[in-house]
């Protein structure tokens, strides 16, 4: 074992553990330490015996078996145990060292800790890691960003230990400055609750609608997963919808239908209400979980609040195709959405962010990793500038030859009295962002009347703001703010 350990890793909860074990195995050794002392005893006695890992029970010890710069790798909770850290480790630290918070932080956290550190005279990374469990034991997705000086003392270590795509190039590249890594990690967890949204509807509609049984929605699972629908998530869902209890019955079935969640998802959603970008399909999907959670008064409105009944009459095979592309459309709008939201940030923050490598760096390790996001790296690298990925030629010709199936698949589950927000908010997306002409005209109109906040119109040139007396009893006074 090495004298001094090329990193250092602090918090040994599950996903701290198996990244040791990572970077271990990739040839680098690595200093471990947790708040709780008898967790680095049982760990360097357990899943890291005999390995090159470094077990130490001080902070000065921990700082004393790291080689020159320092590289400290953070896996606690994120907020305040991240800050409370930073000030007890820097009295510790010499200048040029570097702090890496691996963590799910809100990217102002990682704007506000950067440049704490930096005016200190260290370096500080803030990273996105997916890929849960099974991801940081084998090869996850790391999407670092932060003080650009501390990319090239990590790089070598996080490329190492990142999932590789089948050219053997790694799912981590430097994102940006600041929280740019943090931000595209947010995205990613946004577009993770859109992607389980979707298949969650899919499943309800072959359940209630078609009446399908685990065993047979399991069948279509495994088909689509073959084809343009290839993904981790559509894969462990075609595995839990065969799993049995020990009464062989579908565990799936057993299981309370109330969502959790951690707080991503609605980051997201409210980074795009700052940033004035309609990123609904994973608003709903956050959304959905909040009703989830409400389970109690769900099934007491059950009992007061009746619908339909579905009943389905059609071609069964022909009504799964059409949810199969209704589903294929509707990820493709949720992409299209959180790379609108990162573009709008990119401009917001000053970030140079590479929008072919973030599919990239998310085509293998992470939870939304797929076949598509290929597509999604191949319409960047044509169009850099690209403005929505709905306008690139791929994306326009899927959604023109699945829009008849798309709406098929809504309006049946309307007219069944199947909740299908993601569904069919993708599908409103889609038709909004055609439309030449919305009608916000009207909408203008009623917040001139009752707020004299102006209007532009369509036969003067854009930029001249106009107020109307609609009642004959107002002034020609105007608001003096007007937001389009």
């Amino acid at each position: 074992m090495k004298e001094k350990a090329d990193i250092g890793l602090v918090g040994l909860a599950v996903m701290g553990e198996n990244l040791v074990l990572n970077m271990e195995s990739k040839g680098f050794t690595v200093a471990v330490y947790n708040r709780t002392a008898s967790k680095v005893d049982q760990f360097t006695g357990g899943r890291g015996k005999g390995k090159n890992i470094i077990g130490t029970r001080t902070l000065q010890e921990l700082v004393d078996s790291l080689e020159r710069p320092r590289k400290i790798m953070l896996m606690i909770k994120a907020g305040k145990p991240v800050d409370d850290f930073i000030e007890q480790i820097i009295p510790y630290l010499d200048k040029g060292d570097v702090l890496i918070d691996g963590g799910n932080s809100h990217f102002p956290d990682t704007n506000r800790r950067t440049a704490y550190l930096e005016d200190k005279g260290f370096l500080y990374i803030g990273t996105g890691v997916s890929g849960g469990e099974e991801g940081a034991l084998k090869g996850p997705s790391v999407m670092p960003g932060g003080s650009k000086a501390a990319w090239p003392l990590v790089k070598e270590i996080f490329q190492g230990i990142a999932a590789k795509v089948p050219d053997g190039t790694p799912c981590c590249d430097w994102v940006g400055e600041d929280g740019a890594g943090h931000f595209v990690k947010m995205v990613h967890n946004g577009i993770e609750y859109g992607d389980m949204q979707l298949i969650c509807e899919a499943y309800h509609i072959m359940k209630d609608i078609l009446g399908m049984s685990a065993d047979e929605m399991h069948e279509v699972l495994r088909d689509w997963n073959e084809g343009e629908l290839d993904s981790y998530l559509i894969e462990i869902t075609r595995d839990i919808l065969a799993f049995k209890d020990e009464d062989g019955k579908p565990m799936v079935d057993k299981i309370l239908d109330t969502a959790g969640q951690k707080g991503t998802g609605k980051w997201t959603g409210i980074t795009a209400l700052d940033l004035g970008v309609p990123l609904t399909l994973i608003g709903e999907s956050v959304f959905s979980r909040c009703l989830s959670a409400q389970k109690n008064e769900r099934v007491e409105a059950s009992e007061i609040l009746k619908g339909p009944e579905p009943d389905f009459s059609g071609n069964r095979v022909e009504f799964i195709e059409d949810l199969r592309q209704a589903l294929y459309a509707s990820k493709m709008v949720s992409y299209a959405q959180g790379y609108v939201l990162m573009r709008e940030a990119a401009k917001e923050y000053g970030w140079d962010l590479n929008y072919g490598g973030i599919a990239l760096m998310w085509r293998g390790g992470c939870i939304i990793r797929s076949v598509f996001l290929g597509k999604i790296k191949e319409a960047f690298d044509k169009d850099p500038q690209l403005k929505n990925l709905l306008l690139d030629p791929f994306f326009k010709e899927t959604l023109h030859r699945a829009q008849e199936s798309w709406r098929k698949v809504v309006a049946s589950a309307v007219i069944s009295g199947i909740p299908v927000p993601a569904l069919s908010s993708a599908l409103c997306y889609f038709d909004g962002y055609r439309s030449e002409r919305l009608p916000a005209n009207l909408l203008q109109a009623q917040r001139d009347y009752f707020g004299a906040h102006t209007y532009e119109r369509i036969d003067r040139p854009r930029g001249e703001f106009f107020h109307t007396n609609w009642t004959g009893r107002g002034g020609t006074t105007a608001s003096s703010s007007y937001n389009v």
